[in-house]
């Protein structure tokens, strides 16, 4: 169990690893992104109507609402650039936890997330634009983390792309193949199907899951799914410790 767990994360890939990989952190996005609109009332993966709304508030001639939308897209930006940058200096160092580091740097940030709930009541006009920050950044950090890792076979977050992708194939699966015209049938890629088919429900769920944990139990929802990110990060990063400390062992003798 722990060594299936420890290859999902792993800097040595397969299309096995990063599926599973792939519907967790689609489960985990669906979580936050429904979990968020309950506490602060926004989605927070959704970057085409962030800046749908952002041309809308400056239409309507409310600049303070447009700088806000166009804040919450720099966040998420900016977490697919700290992926990107966490990755590549790791990949420099040669270091195996590569993919772990920005998984153990969301699970930390959900933490947080949690913790300003407990104080969002009080401080709801300060902290909440904030909140909005912070899980616009999470979501583009994750986004960004399993993009890399399956080479942009897969993303957790981009649910009208799968179903744009999901659409397709449906389309290519009941095309009738009778043509007196000599050409290759039209085949659906059943892989393609099955993953994007998965990845969707494995969103929705997480979106129900979430909602309803923050519903009931509140922001300590945060805490089991910061718990699942922080246990597939663990594996990777404390097996490049513990090969870290056996080299500095022998270079010291």
């Amino acid at each position: 169990m722990l060594r299936q767990l420890r290859q999902l994360t792993s800097s040595r890939r397969s299309q096995t690893a990063d599926r599973r990989l792939g519907y967790v952190l689609a489960f985990v996005a669906g979580a936050v992104n429904a979990g968020g609109f309950i506490a602060v009332g926004q989605y927070t993966s959704h970057m085409t109507g962030i800046i749908s709304s952002m041309a809308d508030w400056l239409a309507l001639g409310d600049f303070a609402m447009a700088l806000a939308a166009l804040a919450a897209w720099v966040a998420f930006i900016t977490g697919a650039a700290t992926t990107a940058i966490l990755i590549n200096l790791a990949h420099r160092r040669r270091l195996r936890s590569r993919f772990a580091l920005s998984l153990l740097l969301e699970a930390c940030l959900l933490l947080l997330f949690g913790i300003a709930g407990a104080h969002l009541a009080q401080m709801h006009d300060f902290l909440a634009p904030l909140t909005v920050l912070l899980l616009c950044f999470i979501m583009g950090l994750q986004n960004a983390i399993i993009t890399k890792v399956s080479k942009a076979r897969i993303r957790t977050t981009h649910v009208t792309g799968m179903s744009t992708d999901l659409g397709i194939e449906i389309g290519k699966l009941f095309y009738w193949n009778r043509s007196r015209v000599p050409l290759p049938a039209v085949r659906a890629n059943r892989d393609t199907l099955a993953l994007h088919g998965a990845l969707i429900f494995c969103f929705f769920a997480g979106g129900l899951s979430g909602a309803l944990g923050f519903k009931r139990v509140g922001y300590a929802t945060t805490i089991l799914l910061a718990g699942v990110l922080a246990l597939l990060a663990a594996g990777p990063i404390l097996a490049e410790a513990r090969v870290r400390w056996r080299l500095r062992v022998r270079a010291n003798r």
